[in-house]
């Protein structure tokens, strides 16, 4: 099974910056369904195959997802977004493609700022 060995940081910037530049709507305007928010983009191990033929388990996002919904067909649709435990998932059913960009960004940026106050404080000692 492939283990993702991007650095999380950098998947995190790429994703953010793929939101940022359209790629979601710019799928949508291509594409016979809805974007999914991670798999159709370059986050995604498959995003470029039709058929997943191996489990999302390597994927550096599981990190997000809870311990006991990492078995799912789309673990990253589980990922809680904000504090009101909002998910991929959830959002797809009642929110708007707007919404979930805005969800998702916030969520992106809230996890850029943490990993990088993280490499801050290794740095600052020395690490």
């Amino acid at each position: 099974m492939p283990v993702d060995r991007r650095n999380l940081l950098q998947i995190l910037r790429g994703e953010l910056e793929f939101l940022e530049q359209g790629g979601y709507q710019n799928f949508a305007k291509t594409s016979w369904r809805p974007p999914f928010v991670f798999e159709d983009s370059p986050t995604c191990f498959y995003s470029d195959v039709p058929v997943r033929r191996r489990p999302c388990s390597g994927c550096a996002l599981m990190k997000f997802v809870p311990a006991n919904r990492r078995a799912s067909q789309a673990p990253c649709r589980l990922i809680p977004l904000n504090a009101e435990g909002e998910t991929l998932d959830s959002l797809y059913r009642a929110a708007t493609p707007d919404e979930i960009e805005t969800v998702v960004a916030e969520w992106l940026e809230s996890r850029i700022s943490a990993l990088e106050k993280a490499q801050e404080n290794h740095s600052a000692l020395g690490l």
